[in-house]
């Protein structure tokens, strides 16, 4: 009976003391990732039940916007020449390191790039929305330098943030040389890298509106009047089209990244090197659109399972998806879906709410295929110390001495 009043008076001291047990992941457990698919070669025949489209590019991905799920792809990893598809990192960065209104004085050496241009001149001042309409409809080679000395300092400082910027973003197979995308040794990206960087590019409010313009026309006095049509032809002939680039050099072959939009999905078409890009785009976004549906797993908020809780006010904690978690299925068949929950065991009060804690990833036929965190649904005070005390005493077996 000593023994067990002595070790009752040493929890006590210990509560007392601010003793606590640090929440931590269970093991293997991750911080939240971009969802995602394996890729090599994806049995995409298997996984929608149908025959998947037969493409004449090179290489080519269609990826779910939301998730970034894929449901195609063919040599979706081997760096190739992007073109012109290069200006829509260009375009990024300059909108998220820039102000539109910002006035840009054109340099010589922005002024004399060739190939495909706005035709500017030295010493020509436009804002820098001016100038992205130019890079992103008209495809100017100029604006894009003009864009990246103002941003940067440099065309090279500038080509320096788009690797930082394709690093940070996982496009691990690409390496630029330039803004705009002329041929140059190196200068390299994939379909999936595209698909990525436009992905991420179309979350902002003011890319995704430029890209989904078909016309756009200003006065520049006293340089005169531009009329600029967007190369994008899916922008008239597609429903649901909004975006979001073309490309073509020698080198490249001709080149579309592609967007498009119905009933609340959005996908992303990428074909490199095809001899015919809007064919090949069109039977892409059929494809994803008519051969596979969104499903729900958990919405924003929602609570997924509860986990015990020692020393709080309650036993258990609610843990709640922290946004919406689909993923695209076919429609034609029902595919297993698995959903995986990665979180501790136990967790120890006190606990704030919205704390991540794990994660919930789901596997579509054996593949992982998309990731939301997990977060306590709700803040857990700590008991008071003495309360603790009396509920690990009571707890004790009765009859056994503490050691």
């Amino acid at each position: 009976m000593l023994s067990r009043l002595i070790f009752s008076l040493l929890l006590l001291v210990g509560y007392l003391g601010g003793f606590n047990i640090p929440v931590a992941l269970a093991a293997g457990s991750q911080p939240a990732l971009p969802v995602f698919l394996n890729l090599g070669e994806l049995p995409v025949s298997s996984l929608s039940g149908q025959d998947p489209p037969r493409v004449t590019a090179d290489a080519a991905v269609l990826m779910e916007a939301s998730t970034g799920q894929v449901l195609f792809a063919k040599n979706a990893h081997q760096p190739r020449p992007p073109a012109s598809t290069t200006k829509i990192l260009t375009a990024l960065l300059a909108i998220e390191g820039g102000r539109l209104n910002q006035v840009v004085t054109v340099s010589p050496r922005a002024a004399a790039v060739g190939e495909s241009s706005m035709h500017l001149f030295p010493g020509q001042r436009l804002t820098l929305e001016q100038l992205l309409y130019g890079a992103l409809l008209r495809s100017g080679n100029d604006a894009c330098v003009a864009i990246a000395e103002h941003i940067a300092g440099s065309e090279g400082n500038f080509v320096f943030l788009m690797n930082e910027k394709a690093r940070e973003l996982g496009a691990c197979h690409s390496h630029f040389c330039n803004p705009h995308g002329l041929p140059a040794r190196g200068h390299v990206s994939s379909a999936y890298d595209l698909a990525l960087l436009t992905r991420y590019a179309l979350k902002n409010p003011t890319f995704k509106a430029l890209v989904s313009t078909r016309y756009h026309g200003f006065i520049n006095p006293p340089w005169g009047e531009y009329h600029l049509h967007n190369t994008n032809r899916l922008l008239w002939s597609y429903q649901g089209a909004d975006g979001v680039k073309t490309g073509t050099t020698s080198e490249a072959g001709m080149c579309l990244v592609a967007s498009a939009s119905r009933e609340g999905r959005q996908l992303i078409s990428v074909v490199l090197h095809s001899d015919d890009r809007y064919g090949d785009t069109m039977a892409l976004l059929d494809y994803g659109f008519t051969c596979f549906k969104n499903m729900t797993l958990a919405r924003e908020g929602q609570a997924c399972r509860s986990i015990p809780v020692t020393g709080g006010v309650v036993s258990t904690v609610p843990l709640v998806s922290e946004g919406t978690l689909a993923v695209a299925v076919p429609v034609h068949r029902s595919p297993a879906v698995e959903k995986r929950f990665n979180a501790p065991a136990v967790l120890t009060a006190p606990l704030p709410k919205a704390l991540p804690v794990g994660t919930l990833d789901v596997w579509v036929e054996g593949e992982p295929v998309a990731r939301a965190r997990l977060l306590t649904g709700r803040s857990v005070e700590r008991l008071p110390a003495y309360k603790l005390w009396w509920k690990k005493l009571r707890a004790m077996p009765p009859g056994v001495n503490a050691p």
